[in-house]
């Protein structure tokens, strides 16, 4: 029995037709709104409150310059986001790859069990836990601390960056480790030297998913956070009053709140792409 040259050699037409249109789909459904956010940013607000969309108008920049003047500035937001954010990934990411290199040199009875024990933690709501850390947070005076919001986000960081990242070492050959430590290398200098470049792509993935979380959490800063430590997110619920919402204002924190977490994106996407598609989805 035997199959045309289209199905046989590649896809059909009929199929590269459809994940075209299922991409144009899944595109338009993500870019749009960001689209639509960034143009309603610039708008005037005449141009904002009319009943029908408007797409010809005179770009300005005074949402922006609202959201930084006087009485209304979000820099001190946007200052604990960035201390929060850092702090919480470059933690993570440090103690996430030292046990994850353990866990994947590890191979004593139940350490399957041990991996899904630690990826289990983070599976749990965020609901779940708000209660519990708050009461410990009660006790440590941390609230309204930025030290409280990077335990919290660490909380929920940790569990899936040691999952991710023992899957990337148990993916690195045993051997080239192993030729390290013959040529006189420590364990160290082999772990430091040979095995960390070996699973770059991996450390970006991690760093990154691990930074989007900490920098758009809204649920843990509205619980923990007071007037001295709130984050970005946080300063939107500033611009939904009893007297209405300021779109242009509310559009312009939404981009601010975005962008960086878009351009880091596009700055690492190739070892985004590259750690995402290595199979580092499962730890054994």
């Amino acid at each position: 029995m035997s199959g045309s040259p289209a199905t046989l050699g590649g896809r059909s037409p009929l199929v590269r037709a459809l994940t075209a249109v299922l991409v144009a789909i899944i595109l338009a459904w993500t870019v749009i709104p960001l689209g639509w956010m960034l143009l309603s940013s610039v708008k005037p607000e005449s141009a904002i409150k009319t009943s029908t969309p408007t797409l010809v108008f005179t770009p300005t920049l005074e949402n922006y310059a609202k959201l930084f003047s006087a009485g209304n500035d979000i820099t001190p937001f946007a200052i604990n986001s960035v201390i929060a954010t850092v702090t919480a990934t470059a933690l993570a990411l440090a103690l996430g790859t030292i046990a994850g290199y353990g866990l994947a040199h590890w191979h004593g009875r139940g350490r399957k069990h041990l991996a899904f024990w630690i990826i289990s933690t983070r599976m749990a709501p965020i609901a779940a836990v708000i209660l519990p850390l708050f009461i410990i947070f009660r006790h440590l005076n941390l609230l309204d601390s930025v030290a409280g919001l990077i335990l919290a986000y660490l909380s929920f960081s940790l569990p899936f960056a040691i999952w991710l990242m023992s899957a990337f070492f148990a993916d690195v050959p045993r051997s080239i480790e192993e030729a390290a430590l013959v040529s006189g290398a420590s364990r160290w200098q082999a772990f430091w030297h040979v095995v960390l470049p070996t699973v770059k792509p991996g450390l970006v993935t991690t760093g990154v998913l691990c930074a989007v979380f900490s920098w758009n959490d809204y649920a843990f800063a509205s619980s923990f956070a007071g007037p001295a430590s709130q984050t970005l997110p946080m300063a939107a619920g500033r611009l939904i009053t009893q007297g209405g919402v300021d779109w242009g204002q509310l559009t312009a924190l939404g981009v601010v709140v975005t962008l960086p977490m878009i351009v880091a994106g596009l700055a690492v996407r190739r070892w985004l792409v590259t750690g995402l598609t290595l199979g580092a989805v499962t730890a054994e």
